[in-house]
């Protein structure tokens, strides 16, 4: 091994201009499907209005789909400085406010949370606010990446 890689921790703070995803029904039902849901609250529109829903509820984990857009300028910025040919997964810990159905627009706010150093390691966390057209939080999501040593 040649060693560690500096770890730069001055992007740490740095807010990301929000994106928008318009929620549309057909993406909740196709992202339902490849993840092998069932619940026909989220692949009939009209068994979830009976339900008392406005339209198909989104899996709780279709978060990724509308954060997406959000999270990559901040894994992204040459400032956080990944470097993604030693970059691995580390996790993701999510906490939901109201569920989202198909007619929604949510509002997503990315920001890099900490960088630090560990055992060689550098452990980059994000941070991803998604809000609905009512201003209400639907998911806040912490990300992180780990980059091993060279």
């Amino acid at each position: 091994m040649i060693g560690p890689m500096p770890v730069s921790t001055a992007a740490v703070g740095k807010r990301y201009p929000q994106t928008t995803y318009a929620v549309g029904r057909e993406k909740v039902k196709e992202y339902a499907l490849a993840v092998g849901e069932t619940n026909p609250l989220h692949l009939d529109h009209e068994e979830a209005r009976r339900a008392g829903y406005a339209d198909v509820v989104a899996p709780p984990m279709f978060c990724v789909v509308y954060s997406a857009p959000a999270l990559a300028a901040a894994v992204l910025d040459p400032q956080v400085g990944i470097d993604f040919a030693l970059m691995v997964h580390g996790g993701q810990e999510f906490r939901w406010g109201p569920l989202v159905v198909a007619g929604d627009e949510i509002r997503t706010e990315a920001s890099v949370k900490d960088i630090s150093e560990r055992d060689g390691r550098g452990f980059y966390v994000f941070e991803s606010v998604s809000r609905n057209q009512r201003d209400e939080t639907v998911c806040v999501g912490t990300w992180t990446n780990i980059v091993r040593e060279v």
